[in-house]
């Protein structure tokens, strides 16, 4: 048996509502990674054409965020049971952290 079919197996008997989160999940993480960029280039954009953007502790926020995010997402994927559900829920619980307070705050 090798780790893949160790993996697929594990796969399989996940239930449907633990799919759909870590689905969700994995959509949030990407989208992390997404703001992160878009952060850093209005940074480097402001940065070459003199108007303010984000500051540094916006950009760094970010990249922690995507980190712990992509990270845990990657942990959340290879788990089942509650520790997937847990992986997920903490990846959801980053976004909106970085959200809150870099976005709306």
């Amino acid at each position: 048996m090798t780790l893949r079919d160790y993996d697929e197996g594990r796969r399989e008997h996940r239930s449907l509502p633990l799919r759909w989160l870590l689905g969700l999940s994995g959509s949030v993480a990407a989208g992390t990674v997404v703001l992160t960029l878009v952060v850093v280039g209005a940074a480097y954009i402001g940065d070459n054409r003199d108007f303010p953007g984000p500051g540094q502790t916006s950009i760094v926020m970010h990249i922690g965020a995507s980190v712990i995010a992509l990270a845990t997402q990657l942990w959340a994927d290879r788990r089942s049971g509650a520790g997937a559900a847990l992986g997920a829920c903490v990846v959801m619980a980053v976004a909106g952290v970085l959200l809150w307070t870099q976005w709306w705050g």
